[in-house]
Formats: C-alpha cells, sequence, structure tokens
C-alpha cells in the first residue's frame, strides 16, 4: 500500500466512509488537468467542488470528467 492509498484509507475510515471508495486516479488526473489548464491553486478547490458536487448527488465519474472538459476548454487570458 502506498502512502497515498494508506492516508485515503486512514480519512475515509474517520469519516465513515467505506475504505476502498475512494479512486484515487481519477482525483489525480482530475487535479493534473485544471493545474495543468486553469491555474495550479485551482486543483485542490476543484477537488474539493468535486466532492461537494458528489455529495448532492452527481456522479463521480460524470463530474470529474466534466470538469475535466471544462478545464481543456478554459482560456487562461481570462486571469
Amino acid at each position: 500500500m502506498t502512502p497515498l492509498d494508506e492516508w485515503a484509507e486512514v480519512v475515509c475510515l474517520e469519516f465513515g466512509l467505506p475504505a476502498g471508495s475512494v479512486n484515487t486516479r481519477l482525483i489525480l488526473d482530475l487535479a493534473k488537468d485544471v493545474a495543468h489548464g486553469v491555474d495550479r491553486p485551482a486543483a485542490p478547490l476543484t477537488a474539493y467542488l468535486l466532492g461537494l458536487a458528489v455529495g448532492r448527488g452527481q456522479p463521480v465519474e460524470a463530474a470529474a470528467a466534466r470538469i475535466s472538459e471544462l478545464a481543456a476548454g478554459w482560456d487562461a487570458s481570462r486571469a
């Protein structure tokens, strides 16, 4: 088990989430897309927003895919 996997398991257990319920690769790929397509500090913010969306019933895979699409189309000149 990697330190990342171990950390995810500890946090899941702390909050009563099923162990192994986190798709680490999906979240890391999303963070990479946002960090490179929008801005580096947007990555943790986006992970949080993904969690809010999932908590409100959005399927995690669909929400992550949509956010990645938004990041891919982001115009960096907006900043």
